[in-house]
């Protein structure tokens, strides 16, 4: 069942999209060579706390820590540790989920360490983000979430990215996942028609190899790329508008 939310809830949701939105550009900074993931985890909790937040990730079904750090062939959900000490050249998702007065606000960015990567996977993060973008532009009232898939489906396949189908994006407000899911690839069947009110998060993940993945039996949460190849994410949490939408995690 997708919920609509209301104006205040929609302010809610602003506010916590503003956090989020601030919390990533924050953590951005402490992102170079030689610091581990564990270190950026502890930054994001207390910042979070230290604004009267709390981090969603942290005991979420068990999920250990307070973001999800996933490098080079960690598609997502990536738990930190100390012993992840990034290297220069790297690709490293981010993924942060405050709440802020009962609201979740999601958004994650791919951040190369260091500046610069090999080529091709400098253009995996651009494309990524380009995906997301093209996405994002397909939200607006009466248009169907199959509208969102096909075109990122149509800029992405044809350049030979497999775009992850184990894991979509996801309707959002009080509760972290709720309806609708938000494929990132052609469905085969009519999906939900959007409608002013609804908020949820795009957030592609794309594979410089197969689509396939492989989730962690020993974690339980970690997946990777099933052939090995490094994959990149971006996520926006967006609200349908009357005319259109409104992207909740914009930074300033």
């Amino acid at each position: 069942m997708i919920y609509i939310k209301n104006r205040s809830e929609i302010e809610k949701m602003r506010k916590a999209g503003k956090f989020a939105a601030r919390l990533l550009t924050y953590i951005g900074d402490y992102v170079k060579p030689g610091v581990s993931t564990l270190e950026l985890n502890d930054i994001c909790e207390d910042f979070t706390k230290k604004h009267g937040n709390k981090s969603a990730p942290l005991g979420y079904k068990g999920f250990p820590k307070s973001i999800c750090t996933s490098i080079n062939n960690v598609v997502c959900h990536g738990i930190p540790k100390a012993a992840d000490i990034l290297k220069n050249g790297d690709i490293l998702n981010i993924d942060v989920t405050p709440i802020v007065d009962g609201y979740h606000g999601d958004t994650s960015k791919t951040f190369i360490v260091g500046g610069s990567t090999e080529a091709i996977y400098e253009k995996l993060v651009q494309d990524t983000e380009k995906a997301m973008w093209i996405g994002i532009e397909q939200v607006k009232p009466g248009n169907r979430i199959n509208d969102i898939c096909d075109a990122i489906d149509d800029f992405l396949t044809p350049q030979g990215y497999g775009i992850v189908r184990d894991l979509m994006g996801h309707g959002i407000g009080r509760v972290f996942h709720e309806d609708p899911q938000i494929p990132h690839f052609k469905m085969n069947r009519k999906l939900a028609k959007l409608e002013p009110g609804m908020t949820f998060t795009i957030e592609p993940m794309v594979n410089l190899g197969t689509y396939e993945v492989n989730f962690s039996k020993e974690d339980k949460w970690t997946v990777t790329t099933k052939d090995g190849k490094w994959s990149a994410q971006f996520e926006h949490t967006i609200l349908v508008t009357d005319k259109g939408y409104e992207i909740l995690t914009l930074p300033e």
